[in-house]
């Protein structure tokens, strides 16, 4: 007599990881589970943590399962468009089309509506370039940017991602939520702040929220501040408006005219957002 298949708990494995961890206690009735989806979920997952191509080997080592499991799962995910092989090293990467679904949510499409014609005033006004961040999943990623109009300038590209403590339009998101959703996001947070790190960002956001914005040297690129103010939905911020301001020897305006300008560019948006709701 056969016994009854037992489904797997397995889950994507942290940056790093050798093999998959189990999923934590929230799982799914086992009459509700879909082996072949989580399989192709999983690959998916690993994939958007990782900055190279991996090869097939080394997800099925990651995942911790059989070549036999996963290699139709990454032959339909190709086909579909959401993966692609790289060059001549076999690896696999993902695609842009997940990225492009998100962007064709309703509310991310009204937002990226009503904030570009201002993004773009924006830049012409400061002589800066300027994107809007999101939150997703614990970190920022940029959804909309506007090339400054001056020879030189500095600007982030669509779809660039790093973690919240770590930038400007990080502290400004989480500096305009709840505690419940602060605690939230400091919960995703890979690797996390130790006890003196999440005290230093919380004051940081605490201080970011009393001026309305934040303003800092960027930790990434020398000569440049990363000004961010928050675009509000009722009272919580619901993305980030950023200008990299590059300390060129010839600047349209000051950093601080800049930044009035950017607080002033947010609460457009946020006024727009809110009347077209």
């Amino acid at each position: 007599m056969k016994g009854k298949r037992q489904s797997s708990k397995r889950s994507v494995p942290r940056r790093g990881s050798p093999v998959a961890h189990d999923m934590p206690d929230k799982v799914l009735d086992p009459r509700y589970r879909a082996p072949a989806l989580e399989k192709g979920l999983d690959i998916l997952q690993l994939l958007a943590g990782e900055s190279h191509p991996i090869a097939l080997s080394d997800i099925v080592q990651r995942l911790g399962r059989s070549t036999g499991e996963l290699f139709r799962m990454i032959q339909v995910l190709e086909y579909r468009g959401f993966i692609e092989q790289v060059g001549n090293t076999g690896g696999y990467r993902l695609t842009g089309k997940l990225f492009a679904l998100g962007l064709d949510r309703p509310q991310v499409k009204t937002l990226m509506e009503i904030a570009l014609p201002v993004m773009r005033q924006l830049s012409r006004n400061t002589g800066q370039s300027c994107h809007l961040a999101m939150h997703s999943n614990g970190r920022i990623v940029v959804v909309a940017r506007m090339e400054s109009t001056e020879q030189i300038g500095f600007s982030v590209r669509v779809g660039y991602s790093q973690a919240i403590p770590l930038t400007a339009s990080g502290v400004v998101l989480y500096a305009f939520q709840p505690e419940t959703i602060r605690s939230q996001w400091e919960r995703l947070w890979d690797p996390p702040l130790g006890k003196a790190e999440l005290v230093a960002f919380r004051n940081r956001a605490g201080a970011a929220r009393l001026r309305g914005f934040e303003c800092a040297p960027s930790r990434f690129v020398e000569g440049i501040a990363d000004i961010s103010a928050p675009v509000m939905h009722g009272e919580l911020a619901t993305a980030a408006l950023t200008v990299p301001f590059v300390h060129a020897k010839s600047l349209t305006m000051s950093e601080s005219d800049a930044a009035t300008r950017i607080k002033a560019a947010a609460k457009e948006i946020s006024a727009e957002l809110l009347h077209g709701d």
